[in-house]
């Protein structure tokens, strides 16, 4: 386990909680300044104080741990617009001029290449900022580097309108991103850039490998992987592929990652374990690993996920050094204390939390879990010593992947013992391939025989993907469960490795706190009443949720209703919630003791025997809404997303001039009322 007298675990742990709590509350700059100082002053009195009297420093370490979770509040703090002197949005105005200079190539969507771009100048203002370029597939891509100027209007990046859905507002909000754009080959123009960063350069790199890759006739999906696992770019894997990784619980090999660059570790020093034999070889041999890693993650275009990997591996080759058992895991902690002093915005990102959670859990448990078994034969041993490292890594970010993903793939075993032996050897002769073919002695046949490795890997996953019946999917999983499920595997392997009594009992405290946690969600769960107006295009989807079961109302043209994603994603958040449809959406419905009528596309709505004090407008009814409110009284309007835009646009003048409430789901998302 780790040594939590170990300062920079103790420092590490309030640096994460200072970021929590920055990124969660608004705090002054000026009060977190005045705090550093009050700690500051303490810290220097306590110390001076401990070395008068030869006592241990324990103020001292307290009052440091203080200043850096103040530290953590302040570099969150600073990561917002308004404490950048420099941000575009301090000058931004619609119609401004801007010069955009690409900064990254994201994974595109179904219509649009994605970009991450640098704001690098608003009109004649020096600026800073990223923001999001959408260009539709079907024009030239553009290149890392490329400097734009364009007058289009920056526009917010949608939020998630439905609840429990993917928020891709607040996934970019957490890579400090806040507004996008869409370009095509009429609102920009292409200025000359001769500074080229990093970044850009790599780019070029890979662009001539790609270049000399096309010459051998690989099929795109093998290009696309080979791209991926060597080069860290994977915007060109199509969906089903992708989807045949994830599903086979091997989604890992597609991004390189703590995997590839472990594997890269392991193999240079293996390559220059001689070297050891030289004086001072040791130290010889380390600097060249770490430059080797680096280089690597040069060529892979220095992204955010090589960046961590690549800084992880690197402290736990400066481990090795010592030859001491604790000091892989020092040097973890290490690594990551500083990853989050520069950017505190990794602590939100998945992959730098299934990163290091997979790597700690495989130092800390695969010593114990091999030697459940010692097999005589080396090649069993190999295997078994393979699967143990799996499992490891999976205890360790199941709860992770549960609580973000919701599903588990249960033949991941299957593909990790298959894929990872010879993954050393596929990024061994994709190198080795990548290199002939940049200097054009590539033999035909050495790519062909590597082509159809790849494609005996993508059939291998696609089989594996296809037996459904081992995928669990939408598993309900909150985020109080996955702190107690976190709390009792640490007690556990607390337990296992020192048995004794107050350890035990931890564990029995953290079983009782799983169960607290169920206790608690299941009657919240049947204690909760709510309507909901879902937010669908070109559909009506409305649900009245009594407790434990939803009663759902919608429009004739939503067929396979309990298969719709939106529903989906819903219910996973609730366990034992059960669907009931109903196939056509009532004109009246009844709403804690309310009535609350809608309105269709015939609409229809005269002679009423009640007064509703809520009216759902579906479907685009051609109807004089100002009459409307004259005549029922209204005291909410709610449009859905099978209307016309321009009609809910003058519903919406409509209501405000009679002071009304308007909700239209397609700019604030579902309408839920709680009763």
């Amino acid at each position: 386990m780790l040594n939590l007298k170990f300062l920079p675990v103790q420092f590490s742990f309030f640096l994460i909680l200072g970021i929590v709590l920055g990124f969660l509350f608004e705090i002054s700059l000026y009060m977190i300044f005045i705090a550093v100082l009050v700690s500051f002053v303490f810290l220097i009195y306590f110390y001076f104080k401990a070395e008068i009297s030869f006592k241990s420093p324990i103020y001292f370490v307290f009052f440091t741990s203080i200043i850096f979770l103040f530290i953590g509040i302040l570099r969150i703090e600073l990561q917002s617009p308004k404490h950048q002197k420099n941000h575009y949005s301090k000058t931004y105005t619609s119609k401004n001029k801007l010069i955009l200079k690409i900064d990254k190539v994201l994974k595109t969507s179904k219509y649009y290449n994605k970009y991450e771009a640098k704001v690098i100048q608003v009109n004649q203002n020096i600026t800073k900022g990223k923001i999001l370029i959408n260009r539709k597939k079907n024009e030239n891509p553009f290149k890392v580097d490329e400097v734009l100027l364009t007058n289009n209007e920056l526009t917010q990046v949608s939020k998630s309108l439905n609840p429990n859905a993917f928020d891709y507002q607040e996934y970019l909000k957490k890579q400090g991103v806040y507004h996008q754009i869409y370009l095509d080959k009429n609102n920009y123009i292409k200025l000359k850039n001769n500074q080229k960063t990093k970044k850009g350069i790599a780019f070029t790199f890979r662009e001539k490998i790609n270049k000399a890759l096309s010459n051998y006739n690989f099929s795109p999906n093998e290009l696309a992987i080979i791209n991926a696992i060597l080069l860290g770019q994977r915007q060109d894997i199509n969906q089903e592929v992708f989807e045949n990784y994830k599903n086979a619980g091997a989604i890992h090999i597609l991004a390189v990652s703590g995997l590839h660059i472990g594997i890269i570790l392991l193999f240079l020093n293996f390559l220059l374990q001689s070297l050891e034999n030289f004086n001072k070889g040791k130290i010889f041999k380390l600097v060249i690993i770490i430059f080797c890693l680096w280089l690597y993650a040069f060529i892979a275009g220095l992204s955010a996920s090589v960046v961590r990997a690549v800084t992880m591996f690197t402290a736990i080759a400066i481990g090795w050094m010592s030859n001491r058992p604790s000091s892989v895991k020092n040097s973890l902690v290490v690594s990551l204390f500083f990853l989050l002093l520069i950017n505190p915005l990794f602590l939100f990102d998945v992959g730098f939390q299934l990163s290091y959670t997979a790597v700690f859990t495989i130092v800390v448990l695969h010593s114990y879990l091999k030697n459940l078994w010692n097999p005589k034969h080396k090649i069993v041993d190999y295997f078994w010593q393979l699967l143990m490292v799996s499992f490891a890594a999976q205890i360790g970010i199941l709860p992770l992947s549960l609580y973000y993903f919701h599903q588990f793939p249960g033949l991941f075993f299957i593909s990790s013992l298959v894929i990872i032996p010879f993954l050393g050897f596929i990024l061994g002769g994709g190198i080795f391939i990548i290199l002939l073919a940049w200097l054009q002695i590539l033999p035909q046949f050495f790519a062909d025989f590597y082509g159809l490795i790849i494609y005996l890997m993508n059939n291998f996953v696609a089989i594996i993907a296809q037996q459904e019946f081992f995928i669990f999917q939408n598993i309900n999983f909150s985020f109080l469960s996955m702190l107690a499920v976190y709390l009792f595997l640490i007690a556990s392997v607390q337990w296992v490795y020192k048995k004794t009594n107050y350890n035990l009992i931890y564990v029995l405290m953290a079983i009782i706190s799983m169960q607290m946690v169920k206790v608690y969600e299941k009657n919240q769960n049947q204690k909760t009443n709510e309507f909901i107006v879902f937010h669908q295009v070109k559909k009506s989807i409305l649900g009245n949720r009594i407790g434990n079961k939803m009663y759902i109302y919608y429009n004739s043209d939503s067929t396979n209703i309990k298969e719709n994603n939106i529903l989906k994603n819903y219910k996973r958040s609730f366990s034992k919630l059960t669907i009931q449809q109903n196939y056509n959406t009532k004109n009246v419905l009844k709403i804690d003791s309310k009535k609350t009528l809608i309105i269709d596309s015939i609409g229809i709505y005269s002679d009423l025997e009640f007064i509703p004090e809520t009216v759902i407008l579906t479907q685009s009814p051609k109807i004089n809404l100002d009459r409307l409110i004259k005549t029922i009284h209204p005291k909410t309007i709610i449009a859905d997303g099978s209307n016309y835009k321009s009609y809910t646009k003058l519903w919406q003048k409509t209501c405000k001039s009679n002071a009304i409430y308007f909700h239209d789901t397609s700019t604030k998302g579902a309408y839920q009322y709680r009763y």
